[in-house]
């Protein structure tokens, strides 16, 4: 009996290995992205692409155990949860308020060591931001104007 079960588990992971979420990806730069909303810096903006676009943009750029499922499925729940929260690929069709309310938040998120999130760095430790970092980005999200 048990075996018949490792059978039948087995087999389902390999069918699932031919099953893939729609992957997060472009390289066009929408007329709605935040850099076409408000002015970002260029040392501002490398730091987003590092730590933040992969789950809060419209282009992420996915591991090579991407294509191992279920890691697949849980990385797109990851990513459309992200981008449920944040999208700086949509940023310029957020209503005003809600704007300054999601710059809010990246300064909370940051200022409490939320963002990045511990499971995305400890394999992206490029995305690991410095305090000088952490600062950049807290300052340029408390005064971006729109």
């Amino acid at each position: 009996m048990k075996r018949n079960i490792a059978i039948v588990l087995i087999l389902i992971l390999v069918a699932l290995q031919f099953i893939h979420p729609k992957k997060n990806e472009s390289t066009e730069i929408l007329p709605s992205d935040i850099t076409k909303v408000t002015a970002v810096p260029d040392d501002v903006l490398q730091v987003l692409k590092t730590a933040c676009y992969d789950c809060h943009s419209n282009n992420t750029i996915y591991p090579w155990y991407n294509n191992i499922q279920p890691i697949a499925f849980w990385l797109q729940k990851h990513v459309n949860n992200g981008k449920e929260k944040l999208n700086f690929s949509e940023f310029g069709a957020y209503k005003p308020e809600r704007k300054i309310k999601k710059l809010k938040e990246v300064v909370h998120e940051i200022e409490e060591g939320d963002m990045p999130l511990k499971s995305y760095t400890l394999i992206h430790r490029n995305a690991v931001l410095s305090d000088a970092q952490k600062q950049l980005v807290i300052n340029w999200a408390k005064n971006a104007k729109f």
